[in-house]
This record gives structure tokens, sequence and C-alpha cells, in this order.
């Protein structure tokens, strides 16, 4: 059996790593980011264990091509996410580092156990 801990951790990353591959390539301008933003939160929130979920795109990182718009690349996301399993939480990002979009753990927290009061 996972423990709660274990899961969580297993939750944030696996929900990054699909955010990201889903994503990347998606039609985006300076005028659609806010709205791609809140689909991806949306859509990313609707799945088990995740509590809470923020995503900015990086604006400053979009290359129009010929037809006025970009392609939404890694490098522009900056997400942190929590995920909860049971009472176990893990805090996560996916953000650039340098020149790669790296998914790492923030914080995981375990529930602390109730007392027995017998």
């Amino acid at each position: 059996m996972t423990a709660d801990r274990d899961q969580a951790i297993f939750e944030a990353g696996i929900k990054l790593g699909a955010l990201y591959h889903q994503w990347v390539g998606t039609p985006i301008s300076p005028l659609t980011a806010e709205v791609i933003e809140e689909a991806i939160e949306q859509a990313v929130g609707l799945q088990p264990c995740v509590e809470e979920i923020k995503v900015r795109l990086d604006t400053r990182r979009m290359r129009p091509n010929e037809f006025g718009y970009s392609e939404l690349s890694g490098l522009m996301f900056d997400v942190e996410l929590t995920t909860r399993c049971n009472g176990a939480t893990c805090r996560a990002r996916l953000a650039p580092r340098g020149d790669y979009p790296l998914m790492s753990i923030l914080s995981v927290h375990d529930a602390s156990p109730v007392p027995d009061h017998r």
C-alpha cells in the first residue's frame, strides 16, 4: 500500500507532466494567454487529488509567427499546484530554470495523527 505522502507526490508529478504535454503547442497570443491560463486551471482542477492550481504564462517569451500568434512552449509555464491524498499534501511547481522547464517539489506535509483519547 502506498503512503498518502507518496501518493500526493506522485499525483503532483503526473498532473504537471500531463499538463505540460497536453498544452505545449497550443496556439496563443498575449490577448488569449489569460483564457488559456484559466482553461488549464479548470481542466487540471477537475482531476482527483488536485486541491489548488495557479497557472501563469510568460507572454514575453512569445514569438509570433507570420499569422500573428505563437505556440505555447514549456518555458512559458509558471505553474504551482497542491495535491492532497487523504491528509498528506504536496506543493509542486513547473517553471523555467535556465533554458529548461523544470518540475520540482516545493513542500510535502503529512497529516498530524489524531491522538487516541480513550
